[in-house]
Order: structure tokens, then C-alpha cells, then sequence
């Protein structure tokens, strides 16, 4: 990764710390191997997508990094909790991410918008997160979902191309073709 990424990370870490000490957001103390996480499926996404759709963004994990990475990519943040919410559009600010739109509420209550790509880190079920995202997505749109251990349990029942990519603890389990 190039040291303006890392430099953007560390401006992250600050403004995170700053707002955890009020409103406690997360408990991460090194947020580098969270950054590392969050754009390690760049790697075999396969794509640059145009438009991404971030469910339950809560501390900007996995949005606000790939954000950083993917700056022709027009990042929507969908967050219902209000201090989460007023969090995200004050990093966003901060670290001139003008890629990033955030949006105050339920996803399912949103104006729909067509996402090439839809991520959430440890949200909800599978198949709940993608009957909320109805009217986001189409088969060409593709899901990255930022998942533990029961990953592979939650999308056998889903008729659509589906892989699972395993990195430490993490499974990065990869959607196409949902209807």
C-alpha cells in the first residue's frame, strides 16, 4: 500500500480515537490490521466497481477504507445510528473523501440507488441482509460480505455464483448473479 494510504489511516485513527472517547463507536486500540482487512479483497474482487453500497457502516469498516483506495467509486454508507452516522460524514470531511455519500437510516427505508457492488461487515444473516438491499441490486451487482466462521453455512441455501475467499478468522465470502 502506498504511504498516502497509510497516512490517510493514520488521520482515520485519530479521528476515531476522537470520537470513541465521547460516543465509544469501537474497541479496536490498532486499527491497522482493520485497514489490512477491510481492502485485502481488492486483491480478487476482479473489478473497479462504479458505485458501492455499504450496509450498517457503524465505524466505516470496510467503506471508508476501500473509499480511500477506490477514489473513481462513488461510496453510499448506509447507517441508521445517529452518532455512527454523524461520525462517518466527519471522517469522510476530514479525510477529503468526497467519493463518500452518507446516509442517516435503514437501508431498506432508503431511496433505491443500482450498486455494482454491495459490502457489510458482520451485520445481519446473509439472506436477511439481502432481502433488505432489495431494489439496490441486480445480477450484475456483487456482493462482499465481511464474514466469521459460519459464512459458508449462511449461503448454502442461495441460488447464485458464490465463493468464499478465507484469510486468518476472516471469510471473505463473494456473491454475483442474485436475483
Amino acid at each position: 500500500m502506498s504511504l498516502k494510504f497509510w497516512e490517510s489511516v493514520a488521520k482515520f485513527d485519530e479521528v476515531l480515537k476522537k470520537f470513541n472517547k465521547i460516543h465509544s463507536l469501537t474497541n479496536y486500540k490498532d486499527i491497522k490490521p482493520v485497514a489490512l482487512d477491510s481492502i485485502e479483497p481488492i486483491k480478487f474482487l476482479g473489478f473497479e466497481p462504479r458505485v458501492c453500497v455499504d450496509v450498517g457502516s457503524g465505524a466505516g469498516f470496510p467503506a471508508i477504507f476501500l473509499a480511500m483506495i477506490l477514489r473513481e467509486c462513488e461510496f453510499h454508507l448506509y447507517e441508521p445510528i445517529a452518532k455512527k452516522s454523524s461520525f462517518l460524514s466527519y471522517a469522510a470531511l476530514s479525510l477529503n473523501l468526497q467519493n463518500i455519500t452518507v446516509h442517516s437510516g435503514k437501508i431498506e427505508n432508503c431511496d433505491k440507488i443500482k450498486a455494482d457492488l454491495i459490502t457489510s461487515r458482520a451485520l445481519m444473516n446473509t439472506a436477511d441482509l439481502i432481502k433488505i438491499c432489495q431494489g439496490f441490486y441486480d445480477e450484475e451487482t456483487t456482493f462482499l460480505l465481511y464474514k466469521g466462521s459460519n459464512a459458508k453455512f449462511e449461503i448454502e441455501e442461495l441460488k447464485c455464483d458464490k465463493q468464499i475467499y478465507c484469510q486468518n478468522e476472516r471469510n471473505y465470502v463473494v456473491l454475483k448473479g442474485l436475483k
